[in-house]
């Protein structure tokens, strides 16, 4: 009896599929969050197609009244910019290469090889995250201005070859992968560097891109330092000229907004590139010691 009610009651298995949800209720809460955070990227985004007077008026346009072009044709035109992004490209193409290389390396080593004051080493390593760059920029100042590298774009680049997080995540990654693939080369007769060449870093590529895409924000984004060892415009990185662009152009808007929207966009596509990639090293690697 109560079985029979209990079946009468129940929805048929046709109507429950049709209540349930094709995304995860979690969308619903982060759906507004990402539109909430996305509001001041889509706002110099219009800005910069929008006319001084425009972007001027009280109450704020909040839509362009066309497409105008004028800002970034300025950009283009009457500063440096493409100088400054350029000496960007450099500093950080070089910064984000040499610290995948550097970076696996030392990380195979930490996570495969045991050698004396190897977890010292580490440990030495791993303690340097916690100083603030404020107490080593006048130490890194002199020894750039000691190798006469000032004002040169090597006094970005040779601070930013290896840094200690890149070495930690790796290693990270490489303690997740299981030792029996590289036993059974080493038993076949292959040397280290051929197994982590052949057999590790394909499987690393997760790892590979979140170290590459968290360097070449760091290194894009970076002005203090630049800002210490750069004195000429012509060897400014991009966020450094911007600065100073911004200073000499307040009342140009739209060109400021078009620098910016230039400035912001090869960092937006780096990360959305690699989303995917920096999801599965984050959720691969861990923090397993």
């Amino acid at each position: 009896m109560i079985t029979h009610a209990h079946n009468r009651f129940r929805l048929p298995s046709s109507a429950a599929r049709r209540f349930r949800l094709p995304f995860s209720a979690w969308h619903l809460l982060l759906a507004p969050l990402a539109l909430l955070f996305a509001v001041p990227l889509i706002w110099l985004t219009l800005s910069s197609v929008m006319t001084d007077a425009e972007i001027n008026r009280f109450p704020p346009t909040l839509w362009p009244s066309g497409i105008h072009l004028d800002g970034y044709r300025f950009v283009l035109s009457n500063a440096k910019f493409p100088t400054w992004f350029v000496n960007s490209l450099i500093v950080s193409g070089t910064a984000v290469v040499s610290n995948l290389v550097f970076g696996t390396l030392g990380g195979y080593a930490f996570a495969r090889m045991r050698f004396r004051g190897s977890r010292t080493m580490l440990v030495m390593m791993l303690a340097t995250l916690v100083v603030p760059f404020q107490l080593t920029m006048i130490p890194t100042f002199i020894v750039m201005k000691w190798l006469g590298l000032i004002d040169t774009l090597g006094a970005l680049i040779v601070p930013a070859l290896v840094t200690p997080f890149a070495v930690f995540l790796m290693r990270q990654f490489f303690l997740s992968l299981p030792r029996e693939l590289e036993e059974a080369a080493w038993i076949d007769g292959c040397s280290t560097l051929r197994v982590l060449w052949q057999i590790v870093l394909p499987l690393s590529r997760p790892a590979l891109s979140t170290v590459a895409v968290l360097t070449f924000l760091t290194t894009w984004n970076d002005l203090t330092w630049p800002l210490i060892a750069l004195n000429h415009d012509s060897t400014y990185t991009l966020q450094l000229g911007m600065t100073t662009f911004h200073g000499q152009h307040q009342t140009h808007w739209s060109a400021v907004m078009a620098g910016n929207v230039i400035t912001v966009a090869p960092v937006l596509l780096a990360f959305l590139g690699a989303q995917k990639a920096f999801i599965q090293s984050v959720a691969g690697s861990g923090l397993k010691g």
